[in-house]
């Protein structure tokens, strides 16, 4: 098991510096597979757009996979030869806690990550996970949007935790808080 975490604000370079990490893994063994999970979800015209960007930057040697909510179900059908780059986190609590089509209790949305950072570390496959840091702004005023950035930055400090790097991304430039200094 080897997970990794690149945090960063909006187009700050984390998920292309995360998939040039994935390939750099590649290199080193003939024997993995490339995996991309997407987590997004096109709800509109913008957010279509930002997913073609982030499709086209990607070769064919990607195997893709859309998960916008069975994410921890989904990591646990990889193995010790998949690299796998999960594309982005706060993308996909978001999800959890908005898409489910009826009010969400906080105990299931932690229950959720809890299950998320669970099937992280128990999986043999290297997963490099992407996700926004949200907690640098000032504190939102709606109660709706305080609930998604605390559990956003809760859901990062727990993934941090077990995560063997953690590699925080600003204006393109790698910063390493916790493992061996980024390549």
């Amino acid at each position: 098991m080897a997970v990794e975490l690149f945090l960063g604000g909006a187009r700050s370079g984390k998920s292309s510096f995360a998939e040039q990490r994935a390939l750099h893994y590649l290199k080193q063994s003939s024997a993995c597979q490339l995996h991309y999970i997407a987590t997004a979800t096109p709800f509109d015209d913008e957010m279509r757009q930002r997913i073609i960007h982030h499709q086209n930057r990607r070769g064919s040697e990607w195997q893709n996979h859309e998960t916008p909510l069975r994410l921890a179900n989904q990591l646990a059908t990889f193995d010790r030869h998949d690299i796998v780059l999960v594309d982005c986190l706060t993308l996909w609590i978001n999800n959890v806690i908005y898409n489910q089509g009826e009010p969400i209790t906080e105990a299931q949305i932690t229950a959720q990550v809890t299950e998320l950072v669970s099937a992280l570390d128990s999986s043999k496959a290297t997963i490099l996970c992407v996700s926004n840091e949200v907690g640098l702004g000032i504190v939102p005023m709606g109660e709706v949007s305080r609930l998604f950035v605390d559990h956003a930055g809760w859901m990062n400090q727990a993934v941090a935790k077990i995560a063997r790097q953690v590699t925080f991304m600003a204006a393109g430039l790698p910063m390493c808080l916790k493992g061996q200094d980024a390549q």
